[in-house]
């Protein structure tokens, strides 16, 4: 589990194709000893798996890389498919018990791509309004949360299948959403909370 507070901004340095899967090797921050085989770390909001690791001895600024392979289920329903080298990845290790529940509980199990349709700049802020999957637009709602490449966020206003949201400058500065732009494809992960309330609704009127 994890709660959609992104702790560093990675960079893509390989995507090495292997079968139905590819082998992504990530830059970052994290200390090289402070990461496990077989940990979890969010993607963009993609949950995926450690496979290998390392310290980095080049100056630019990051101190370890890890592996992760994006299986095929990955690589079609999420944005993992169209990432190459060089692009910024937001990142955050899995919560662990006792850590501060700052955002909303997300799973890193992404729901759909959706796109932003439109961006607002004012006041060091932005403002965005996204395009969901029609059929996950009824899982979102106004003040509710919402996971945007792996990034808890409330959602402002819902007029059917689009809703927007409004990003504060800390947020555009510690994540990758101050290069976000439109006809940009977001990985979305609806709330929990909401999918199992539109489920109830839903047997209550069978």
């Amino acid at each position: 589990m994890f709660t959609g507070l992104i702790t560093d901004v990675g960079t893509l340095l390989s995507v090495e194709p292997r079968g139905d899967l590819r082998r992504l090797k990530i830059a970052s921050h994290y200390p090289h000893d402070g990461l496990a085989l077989g940990a979890s770390v969010a993607h963009n909001g993609v949950c995926m798996t450690l496979v290998g690791f390392g310290p980095r001895s080049e100056r630019d600024g990051y101190v370890s890389w890890h592996e992760v392979d994006a299986a095929a289920e990955t690589l079609a329903v999420t944005t993992a498919g169209s990432w190459t080298p060089g692009d910024k990845i937001n990142l955050e290790r899995a919560l662990k018990i006792g850590d501060e529940l700052g955002g909303h509980l997300v799973s890193g199990h992404v729901d759909g791509v959706a796109t932003l349709v439109s961006r607002r700049d004012f006041d060091e802020m932005a403002h965005f309004e996204i395009e969901a999957p029609k059929e996950l637009a009824k899982f979102i709602a106004e003040k509710g949360s919402v996971a945007l490449d792996g990034t808890s966020l409330t959602v402002n206003k819902v007029d059917k299948t689009r809703f927007t949201i409004l990003l504060i400058p800390h947020t555009l500065d510690v994540t990758i959403w101050g290069g976000r732009k439109a006809g940009d494809r977001i990985n979305l992960e609806v709330d929990t909370m909401a999918r199992y309330a539109a489920r109830l609704v839903e047997a209550a009127a069978e």
